[in-house]
């Protein structure tokens, strides 16, 4: 079950992120965000994500977020950024701007968020609800044609 999970999770990040060129400037400026981050910011990322994603009508109903909540995460998060690229991460943001330009920082950050969405998705009641989604997988001949057609299962 936990394979259909991380194939769940891996459609998950191929279909939420854009496609960017990376550079030698721009790689080395997303090892450096990975690299300088601990898990409490990868925690701060998640919830201003959340928060943000939350805003769109189809899910806005589940939560109950309050404006001020979302202005709280804005703020962490700008505060994790700047961090980041003006001190922990100076010389590569910079290195990337000048030799890559500002598509450096979209690129880099696709990499810190697939960082900190391995993060959420390793936790064991993240996961736990992902293997819900794959049980409904597993009951779909379709779908078990195709795994079967890959090998991957008999």
């Amino acid at each position: 079950m936990y394979k259909f999970a991380r194939i769940a999770a891996f459609l998950f990040l191929v279909f939420s992120a854009s496609v960017a060129h990376a550079g030698p400037y721009t790689d080395d400026l997303g090892k450096c965000l990975v690299k300088s981050t601990t898990s409490d910011d990868q925690v701060v990322f998640m919830q201003w994500m959340f928060s943000a994603l939350s805003l769109h009508p189809a899910v806005n109903s589940l939560t109950t977020l309050t404006d001020e909540q979302r202005a709280a995460f804005n703020k962490k998060v700008a505060g994790l950024f700047v961090r980041l690229m003006s001190a922990d991460c100076r010389q590569q943001t910079i290195d990337a701007l000048k030799y890559e330009g500002t598509a450096a920082m979209q690129a880099s950050f696709q990499l810190f968020g697939a960082a900190a969405m391995r993060g959420l998705m390793g936790d064991s009641h993240v996961a736990k609800g992902l293997e819900g989604m794959a049980v409904y997988f597993q009951q779909d001949q379709n779908w078990m044609s195709v795994l079967r057609e890959a090998g991957i299962a008999k």
